[in-house]
Protein backbone atom coordinates (compact mmCIF):
# COMPACT_ATOMS: atom_id res chain seq x y z
CA UNK A 1 0.00 0.00 0.00
CA UNK A 2 1.43 3.36 -0.97
CA UNK A 3 2.62 5.29 1.77
CA UNK A 4 0.18 8.21 3.06
CA UNK A 5 1.29 11.93 2.24
CA UNK A 6 1.22 14.64 5.10
CA UNK A 7 -1.66 16.74 4.09
CA UNK A 8 -0.10 19.97 2.56
CA UNK A 9 -0.71 23.42 4.43
CA UNK A 10 -3.74 25.50 2.89
CA UNK A 11 -2.66 28.50 1.00
CA UNK A 12 -3.78 31.99 3.09
CA UNK A 13 -4.53 33.43 -0.65
CA UNK A 14 -5.43 37.09 -1.12
CA UNK A 15 -7.62 36.87 2.13
CA UNK A 16 -5.12 37.07 4.76
CA UNK A 17 -2.95 39.76 3.20
CA UNK A 18 -6.58 42.03 3.25
CA UNK A 19 -7.19 40.77 6.55
CA UNK A 20 -3.60 41.89 7.98
CA UNK A 21 -3.52 45.38 5.82
CA UNK A 22 -7.22 45.89 7.63
CA UNK A 23 -5.43 45.38 10.78
CA UNK A 24 -2.69 47.73 9.93
CA UNK A 25 -4.82 50.38 8.89
CA UNK A 26 -7.09 50.16 11.85
CA UNK A 27 -4.12 50.68 14.53
CA UNK A 28 -2.73 53.41 12.39
CA UNK A 29 -6.17 54.97 13.06
CA UNK A 30 -5.63 54.67 16.36
CA UNK A 31 -2.68 56.63 16.72
CA UNK A 32 -2.01 60.34 17.00
CA UNK A 33 -2.96 62.42 14.25
CA UNK A 34 0.37 64.41 13.32
CA UNK A 35 0.64 68.16 13.37
CA UNK A 36 -0.27 70.42 10.10
CA UNK A 37 2.85 71.71 8.34
CA UNK A 38 2.07 75.18 8.42
CA UNK A 39 3.96 76.17 5.03
CA UNK A 40 5.63 80.07 4.88
CA UNK A 41 3.62 82.52 2.58
CA UNK A 42 6.54 83.49 0.07
CA UNK A 43 5.99 87.17 -1.98
CA UNK A 44 3.23 88.09 -3.54
CA UNK A 45 1.59 89.82 -6.23
CA UNK A 46 3.92 92.40 -8.61
CA UNK A 47 6.88 91.06 -6.13
CA UNK A 48 6.67 87.25 -6.76
CA UNK A 49 6.11 87.79 -10.32
CA UNK A 50 9.62 89.56 -10.72
CA UNK A 51 11.62 87.16 -8.91
CA UNK A 52 9.97 84.55 -10.61
CA UNK A 53 10.65 86.74 -14.26
CA UNK A 54 14.41 87.36 -12.48
CA UNK A 55 14.13 90.77 -14.08
CA UNK A 56 13.22 94.25 -12.47
CA UNK A 57 12.34 96.76 -15.32
CA UNK A 58 12.65 100.31 -14.06
CA UNK A 59 11.26 103.66 -15.44
CA UNK A 60 14.13 106.60 -15.62
CA UNK A 61 15.32 109.32 -17.49
CA UNK A 62 17.75 108.90 -20.59
CA UNK A 63 18.96 112.79 -20.36
CA UNK A 64 18.72 113.94 -16.78
CA UNK A 65 22.49 114.25 -16.10
CA UNK A 66 23.71 113.69 -13.42
CA UNK A 67 20.80 111.53 -12.09
CA UNK A 68 20.44 109.24 -15.03
CA UNK A 69 21.87 109.13 -18.57
CA UNK A 70 21.75 106.89 -21.60
CA UNK A 71 25.15 106.14 -23.10
CA UNK A 72 25.00 106.64 -26.45
CA UNK A 73 27.65 104.28 -27.62
CA UNK A 74 27.02 101.43 -25.69
CA UNK A 75 25.31 98.83 -27.02
CA UNK A 76 23.18 95.95 -24.92
CA UNK A 77 23.95 93.29 -23.13
CA UNK A 78 24.37 90.06 -25.24
CA UNK A 79 23.85 87.88 -21.94
CA UNK A 80 20.47 89.21 -20.84
CA UNK A 81 16.72 88.34 -19.70
CA UNK A 82 16.14 92.18 -20.43
CA UNK A 83 12.78 92.19 -22.93
CA UNK A 84 13.77 93.29 -26.78
CA UNK A 85 12.16 97.16 -25.92
CA UNK A 86 14.41 97.26 -22.70
CA UNK A 87 17.42 98.45 -22.15
CA UNK A 88 20.17 96.73 -20.38
CA UNK A 89 22.15 98.31 -17.13
CA UNK A 90 25.27 98.89 -18.97
CA UNK A 91 24.06 100.91 -21.12
CA UNK A 92 22.98 103.84 -18.66
CA UNK A 93 25.13 105.90 -16.13
CA UNK A 94 23.59 108.23 -13.20
CA UNK A 95 22.60 108.64 -9.50
CA UNK A 96 19.29 107.03 -10.06
CA UNK A 97 20.51 104.11 -12.22
CA UNK A 98 23.11 103.21 -9.56
CA UNK A 99 20.13 103.17 -6.80
CA UNK A 100 18.46 100.72 -9.20
CA UNK A 101 21.27 98.90 -9.69
CA UNK A 102 21.81 98.38 -6.08
CA UNK A 103 17.93 97.73 -5.00
CA UNK A 104 17.87 95.02 -8.37
CA UNK A 105 21.03 93.28 -6.78
CA UNK A 106 19.47 93.38 -3.39
CA UNK A 107 16.73 91.67 -4.95
CA UNK A 108 18.76 88.98 -6.44
CA UNK A 109 17.35 90.38 -10.42
CA UNK A 110 18.76 91.45 -13.34
CA UNK A 111 18.17 95.64 -13.91
CA UNK A 112 16.09 96.14 -17.05
CA UNK A 113 15.25 99.68 -18.09
CA UNK A 114 12.73 102.01 -19.51
CA UNK A 115 12.36 105.67 -21.07
CA UNK A 116 8.40 106.21 -21.36
CA UNK A 117 7.30 109.99 -21.04
CA UNK A 118 7.74 111.77 -17.99
CA UNK A 119 4.04 112.58 -17.57
CA UNK A 120 3.02 109.04 -18.16
CA UNK A 121 5.33 107.89 -14.66
CA UNK A 122 3.68 110.44 -13.00
CA UNK A 123 0.05 109.76 -13.75
CA UNK A 124 -0.10 105.98 -12.86
CA UNK A 125 -1.74 103.14 -15.16
CA UNK A 126 1.07 101.44 -16.52
CA UNK A 127 -0.33 98.31 -17.19
CA UNK A 128 2.31 96.82 -16.05
CA UNK A 129 4.56 97.94 -19.10
CA UNK A 130 7.48 98.48 -16.02
CA UNK A 131 7.93 97.40 -12.45
CA UNK A 132 9.00 101.12 -10.89
CA UNK A 133 9.86 104.46 -11.19
CA UNK A 134 13.40 105.30 -9.62
CA UNK A 135 13.85 108.65 -11.32
CA UNK A 136 13.99 111.35 -8.89
CA UNK A 137 10.40 111.55 -8.32
CA UNK A 138 9.33 113.84 -5.68
CA UNK A 139 6.35 113.12 -3.34
CA UNK A 140 3.27 114.86 -3.18
CA UNK A 141 -0.12 114.04 -1.96
CA UNK A 142 -1.30 114.38 -5.73
CA UNK A 143 0.98 111.54 -6.73
CA UNK A 144 0.29 109.51 -3.83
CA UNK A 145 -3.20 109.17 -5.44
CA UNK A 146 -2.32 107.13 -7.89
CA UNK A 147 1.49 106.15 -7.11
CA UNK A 148 2.72 104.21 -3.63
CA UNK A 149 6.29 105.59 -2.82
CA UNK A 150 9.01 104.17 -1.29
CA UNK A 151 10.77 105.25 1.67
CA UNK A 152 12.88 108.74 0.40
CA UNK A 153 16.45 107.78 -0.96
CA UNK A 154 17.64 111.00 -1.33
CA UNK A 155 16.30 114.44 -0.87
CA UNK A 156 16.86 117.66 -3.25
CA UNK A 157 16.07 121.20 -3.55
CA UNK A 158 14.74 123.66 -6.12
CA UNK A 159 16.48 126.58 -7.40
CA UNK A 160 16.54 128.91 -10.32
CA UNK A 161 18.34 129.38 -12.77
CA UNK A 162 18.93 133.13 -15.55
CA UNK A 163 21.13 133.62 -18.36
CA UNK A 164 24.76 134.54 -17.17
CA UNK A 165 24.23 137.68 -19.84
CA UNK A 166 20.82 138.65 -17.04
CA UNK A 167 21.56 141.69 -14.12
CA UNK A 168 17.76 142.51 -13.84
CA UNK A 169 16.32 139.70 -12.22
CA UNK A 170 17.98 139.28 -8.63
CA UNK A 171 15.28 137.85 -6.69
CA UNK A 172 12.98 135.37 -7.26
CA UNK A 173 9.77 137.89 -6.97
CA UNK A 174 11.59 140.02 -10.06
CA UNK A 175 9.96 136.24 -12.15
CA UNK A 176 6.69 137.45 -11.77
CA UNK A 177 4.97 137.46 -14.91
CA UNK A 178 7.95 136.04 -16.77
CA UNK A 179 8.53 132.71 -18.78
CA UNK A 180 10.14 130.16 -16.40
CA UNK A 181 10.88 126.65 -18.35
CA UNK A 182 9.96 123.50 -16.05
CA UNK A 183 9.70 120.03 -16.82
CA UNK A 184 6.21 118.93 -17.85
CA UNK A 185 4.54 117.48 -14.53
CA UNK A 186 6.82 117.85 -12.14
CA UNK A 187 7.11 119.20 -8.81
CA UNK A 188 8.61 122.49 -10.25
CA UNK A 189 5.14 123.25 -11.97
CA UNK A 190 3.17 122.57 -9.50
CA UNK A 191 5.18 125.14 -7.22
CA UNK A 192 4.30 127.95 -9.72
CA UNK A 193 1.03 126.96 -9.97
CA UNK A 194 1.09 127.91 -6.04
CA UNK A 195 -0.28 124.13 -5.93
CA UNK A 196 2.75 121.93 -4.26
CA UNK A 197 2.19 120.30 -1.35
CA UNK A 198 5.33 118.47 0.26
CA UNK A 199 4.73 116.49 3.30
CA UNK A 200 6.59 117.73 6.88
CA UNK A 201 6.95 121.48 4.65
CA UNK A 202 5.59 124.92 4.66
CA UNK A 203 6.27 126.31 1.07
CA UNK A 204 6.29 129.87 0.56
CA UNK A 205 5.36 130.80 -2.82
CA UNK A 206 7.86 133.72 -3.91
CA UNK A 207 6.74 134.08 -7.99
CA UNK A 208 3.10 135.41 -9.05
CA UNK A 209 1.43 134.30 -11.97
CA UNK A 210 5.11 133.15 -14.22
CA UNK A 211 3.83 131.81 -17.64
CA UNK A 212 4.88 128.51 -17.48
CA UNK A 213 6.94 126.59 -20.20
CA UNK A 214 6.83 122.80 -20.19
CA UNK A 215 9.06 120.40 -21.14
CA UNK A 216 9.81 116.86 -21.54
CA UNK A 217 13.38 117.31 -19.32
CA UNK A 218 15.05 119.80 -17.29
CA UNK A 219 17.55 119.47 -19.81
CA UNK A 220 15.91 120.54 -22.80
CA UNK A 221 14.82 123.37 -20.78
CA UNK A 222 18.23 124.82 -19.51
CA UNK A 223 19.38 124.55 -23.45
CA UNK A 224 16.51 126.65 -23.81
CA UNK A 225 17.48 129.41 -21.73
CA UNK A 226 20.69 128.83 -22.56
CA UNK A 227 19.43 130.66 -26.48
CA UNK A 228 20.24 133.81 -24.41
CA UNK A 229 18.81 136.56 -21.81
CA UNK A 230 14.71 136.41 -22.39
CA UNK A 231 15.21 135.18 -26.07
CA UNK A 232 13.01 131.79 -25.02
CA UNK A 233 13.07 131.83 -21.82
CA UNK A 234 13.82 134.19 -18.60
CA UNK A 235 14.76 131.50 -15.99
CA UNK A 236 14.09 127.72 -15.44
CA UNK A 237 14.06 126.35 -12.27
CA UNK A 238 15.05 122.49 -11.68
CA UNK A 239 17.66 121.17 -8.84
CA UNK A 240 20.92 122.58 -8.12
CA UNK A 241 22.46 119.72 -9.51
CA UNK A 242 20.98 119.38 -12.94
CA UNK A 243 21.63 123.38 -13.85
CA UNK A 244 25.09 122.95 -12.15
CA UNK A 245 26.11 120.06 -14.84
CA UNK A 246 24.42 122.67 -17.86
CA UNK A 247 27.47 124.93 -16.43
CA UNK A 248 29.70 122.46 -16.55
CA UNK A 249 28.73 121.16 -20.11
CA UNK A 250 29.82 125.02 -20.93
CA UNK A 251 25.87 126.48 -21.26
CA UNK A 252 25.72 130.02 -20.34
CA UNK A 253 24.05 130.20 -17.05
CA UNK A 254 24.11 131.01 -13.64
CA UNK A 255 22.30 130.24 -10.43
CA UNK A 256 19.72 132.51 -8.69
CA UNK A 257 19.98 132.76 -4.90
CA UNK A 258 18.66 129.38 -2.70
CA UNK A 259 16.46 126.79 -2.71
CA UNK A 260 12.33 127.84 -2.62
CA UNK A 261 11.75 124.71 -1.31
CA UNK A 262 13.04 121.15 -0.63
CA UNK A 263 11.55 117.78 -1.31
CA UNK A 264 11.98 113.96 -0.96
CA UNK A 265 12.97 111.76 -3.91
CA UNK A 266 11.81 108.08 -3.27
CA UNK A 267 11.03 105.05 -5.60
CA UNK A 268 6.99 104.99 -7.00
CA UNK A 269 4.99 101.78 -7.80
CA UNK A 270 1.70 102.28 -10.01
CA UNK A 271 -1.36 101.19 -7.48
CA UNK A 272 -3.24 100.44 -10.38
CA UNK A 273 -1.26 96.95 -11.39
CA UNK A 274 -3.03 94.03 -12.36
CA UNK A 275 -0.90 92.25 -9.53
CA UNK A 276 -0.79 93.25 -5.91
CA UNK A 277 1.74 96.09 -5.36
CA UNK A 278 2.12 96.47 -2.08
CA UNK A 279 4.32 94.00 -1.47
CA UNK A 280 6.57 94.89 -3.93
CA UNK A 281 6.86 98.73 -2.26
CA UNK A 282 7.25 97.34 1.07
CA UNK A 283 10.30 95.51 0.21
CA UNK A 284 11.62 98.55 -1.56
CA UNK A 285 11.26 100.38 1.59
CA UNK A 286 13.61 97.46 3.51
CA UNK A 287 16.18 97.74 0.80
CA UNK A 288 16.52 101.47 0.76
CA UNK A 289 16.23 102.07 4.36
CA UNK A 290 18.79 99.03 4.63
CA UNK A 291 21.10 101.05 2.16
CA UNK A 292 20.79 104.18 4.21
CA UNK A 293 21.70 101.67 6.83
CA UNK A 294 25.16 100.74 5.75
CA UNK A 295 26.09 104.03 3.96
CA UNK A 296 25.28 103.07 0.82
CA UNK A 297 23.20 105.82 -0.06
CA UNK A 298 25.20 108.15 1.51
CA UNK A 299 28.19 107.60 -0.83
CA UNK A 300 26.25 107.33 -3.63
CA UNK A 301 24.89 110.89 -2.97
CA UNK A 302 28.56 112.23 -2.72
CA UNK A 303 30.06 110.61 -5.39
CA UNK A 304 27.29 112.46 -7.56
CA UNK A 305 26.56 115.64 -5.22
CA UNK A 306 29.62 116.23 -3.66
CA UNK A 307 27.55 116.06 -0.75
CA UNK A 308 25.34 113.49 1.54
CA UNK A 309 21.63 114.47 0.12
CA UNK A 310 20.74 110.68 1.55
CA UNK A 311 20.69 112.11 4.99
CA UNK A 312 17.58 113.77 5.26
CA UNK A 313 15.66 111.41 3.32
CA UNK A 314 16.37 108.44 5.61
CA UNK A 315 15.29 110.54 8.54
CA UNK A 316 11.93 110.98 6.64
CA UNK A 317 8.56 109.15 8.59
CA UNK A 318 7.48 106.92 5.74
CA UNK A 319 4.44 105.40 8.28
CA UNK A 320 3.20 109.14 8.38
CA UNK A 321 1.80 109.46 4.92
CA UNK A 322 -0.49 105.77 6.12
CA UNK A 323 -0.35 104.62 2.05
CA UNK A 324 -1.74 100.72 2.18
CA UNK A 325 -5.74 100.67 2.81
Amino acid sequence: MARATKPSRPDPGPRWWLAAGLVLVLVAACGPTPAPTIATPGPAGSLAAILQRGTLVVATEADYVPQSELKPDEVRAQDTRCAPNQRTENQFEGFDVDVAREVASRLGVELCLVTPRWTQVVSGNWDDLWDVSIGSMVITPERMQALYFSQPYTSGAAVLFVHEDNDTVVKPENLSGKRIGVCAGCAYEAYLEHTLVVPTQQIDFAIDDPIIVGYDTDTSALQDLAAGDSVRLDAVLTDPDTGRSAIRSGLPLKRLGGPLYYDFVAAAVDKSSHLDPVPLVKRLTEIIQEMHGDGTLARLSTQYYGADWAQYAAQFDIEALEQYP
